[in-house]
């Protein structure tokens, strides 16, 4: 998780409640859970949060403190790491700022 992190623009590791966490210009993207095998990571909204947390509940999940948020819990063990490239480059995508995201989508 960690090398895929801060391989995307900006990104730079800050500890959250004592846990890894990573951000970008200073806003959360994704984190170390303190659920074992788990990390959050934000999603565009919470229907689809919802969704994927329907579709595939053995990879994705939330706790009671996320049902309002649009973030999930993700179960390491459960994803690849093509699957987890595509989650935190959207979670990151999220809350790059714009020059960052085009900066970003013109290299690739």
């Amino acid at each position: 998780m960690r090398d895929v992190a801060l391989s995307l623009p900006g990104a730079v590791e800050q500890s959250y409640n004592h846990l890894p966490g990573y951000r970008v210009r200073g806003k959360l993207f994704a984190r170390v859970h303190e659920e074992p095998d788990a990390i959050f990571v934000g999603c565009a909204d919470i229907a689809e949060r919802d969704s994927l947390l329907q579709a595939e509940p053995a990879k994705f999940f939330i706790t009671p403190h996320y049902s309002g948020y649009p973030g999930m819990l993700v179960r390491l063990s459960a994803i690849d790491l093509g699957e987890l490239t595509d989650l935190l480059t959207e979670s990151w995508r999220l809350n790059a700022p714009r020059k960052l995201l085009a900066q970003f989508d013109t290299e690739r």
